[in-house]
């Protein structure tokens, strides 16, 4: 099992940027590079919506088109940690934000039930 923790959370004005920090520690005979980390975002009384993913051993990234140009999603494979870079910030982007993981290839983002392991989410709060 992965044990996420996400940071970074907060408030901020629509246009303003904000970044999320996810650190993942993998089970020790397993790697990092191993496994699929991901960053979703729920609002509340809505599903879980895949924002963006990246698999160290690629590297290959995807995007929501929701998000696509104004996020970016990096990592540190040193410290086997995942970032997500948010850029002009919308109201709408108002989530609750989770770090995924699973290992291997990253499933589609709308697969969300296929990642099994999840953190327990930062808040991010655009106000217009």
């Amino acid at each position: 099992q992965v044990q996420l923790v996400e940071s970074g959370g907060g408030s901020v004005q629509a246009g303003g940027s904000l970044r999320l920090t996810c650190v993942a520690s993998v089970p020790r005979n397993s790697a990092y590079r191993s496994y699929c980390l991901a960053w979703f975002r729920q609002i509340s009384g809505k599903e879980r919506e895949g924002v963006a993913s990246i698999f160290p051993g690629g590297p290959r990234i995807n995007y929501s088109n929701s998000v696509k140009g104004r996020f970016t999603i990096s990592q540190d494979l040193a410290r086997s940690t995942v970032y997500l870079e948010m850029n002009n910030l919308k109201p709408e982007d108002t989530a609750m934000y989770y770090c995924a993981a699973e290992w291997g290839v990253c499933p589609e983002l709308y697969e969300r039930s296929r990642y099994d392991d999840w953190g327990q989410g930062t808040q991010v709060t655009v106000s217009s």
